[in-house]
């Protein structure tokens, strides 16, 4: 599928619940946060339905999101089924890793072989603070396991928050030097309730580059980028076994390659993260609808993707985005 500014989107980000075994504090609001009800959360069926329509026209990627996408019954069978589908040639995950070493060697079995997970702090006190409870060694034995399993590439996703994380910069990249990890950090980003609760908290990547380069020889990889490196700007310390990358919505946009879409999970589809402009899939499926009309909201969809998020770093004050991460899928 090809948009109005000449960009093939052909990547599918799935959203399948809005639960999460953890409350991140960028993610989640300290109060009035309303979860969304079961019977409005689409189905497995329901998904696939959407899936197998988009990838005949031209989804080749999926990725299966949250909420935490393992706290979902089913979730693994789910997958297993989706690469069944002909014309899929990725699945991935992303999670913040807190079962993921029960659930690794099902999740290689069901198709999946590339993950994304969220690791915010090395330090067991502070990561416990930032997600409201969460064990640190749970996540780091998920990421162990999943090395062990055969999962490529592993990337561990860090969220750069000033005041909180950013003197963990340089323990999070020597990560790379031994082991094949991509360690990425990503501009904290103002979503929903939670992110007008961190707002003062961003921490441009430009900063974190500087810093890892005050210590270590810092290769860019712009020759040998990969399709599965995404939006990240690729680097690699001299020498080591993994690769460092940096995704810097706010104060560098990438919008002019953005491939995705995504789907809420109660069923609505959205063009750009960061814009409030989405297409009830939901309620027409429930209603009966056909193929045809499916695929003509999908087309609608792609015809709106804006050209570019329009946020930048002096308007960070959430009138562009009022869902919450959790619902949205990231």
């Amino acid at each position: 599928m090809i948009d109005q500014y000449n960009r093939d989107i052909n990547y599918l980000r799935i959203s399948v619940t809005d639960r999460c075994n953890l409350r991140c504090r960028y993610c989640v609001p300290k109060e009035g946060f309303s979860l969304i009800g079961h019977d409005d959360i689409l189905r497995y069926e329901e998904i696939l339905r959407v899936v197998m329509i988009a990838v005949k026209m031209g989804i080749k990627k999926v990725r299966i999101t949250g909420g935490e996408p393992l706290v979902r019954r089913g979730v693994i069978d789910f997958i297993a089924t989706l690469n069944l589908i002909e014309g899929i040639e990725d699945i991935s995950l992303t999670t913040n890793g807190v079962l993921l070493e029960d659930a690794a060697e099902r999740l290689f079995t069901a198709g999946a072989r590339r993950i994304n997970i969220s690791l915010d702090s090395l330090d067991p006190e502070k990561y416990h603070r930032i997600t409201r409870g969460g064990d640190v060694h749970a996540v780091q034995k998920g990421i162990q396991k999943v090395y062990e399993t055969g999962f490529s590439p592993i990337k561990i996703n860090i969220v750069a928050i000033k005041g909180f994380n950013d003197d963990e910069v340089l323990k999070f990249a020597e990560l790379t030097l031994d082991k094949p990890y991509q360690i990425r950090f990503i501009e904290l980003m103002p979503l929903g309730f939670a992110g007008m609760e961190n707002l003062g908290k961003f921490l441009s990547n430009d900063l974190i580059k500087e810093e890892i380069g005050r210590h270590y020889e810092l290769e860019a990889l712009e020759g040998n980028r990969k399709k599965s490196d995404g939006p990240a700007d690729m680097y690699q310390i001299k020498g080591g076994a993994g690769k460092i990358g940096f995704i810097s919505p706010l104060s560098h946009h990438f919008c002019e390659s953005c491939n995705r879409l995504r789907l809420t999970a109660d069923g609505h589809l959205r063009a750009c993260l960061l814009l409030d402009d989405e297409i009830d899939l939901r309620t027409p499926i429930r209603a009966g609808c056909t193929n045809e009309h499916l695929e003509s909201l999908l087309r609608s969809a792609v015809a709106k993707k804006p050209v570019g998020h329009q946020m930048n770093l002096e308007e960070r004050h959430m009138k562009k985005c009022l869902k919450e991460m959790t619902s949205i899928g990231g």
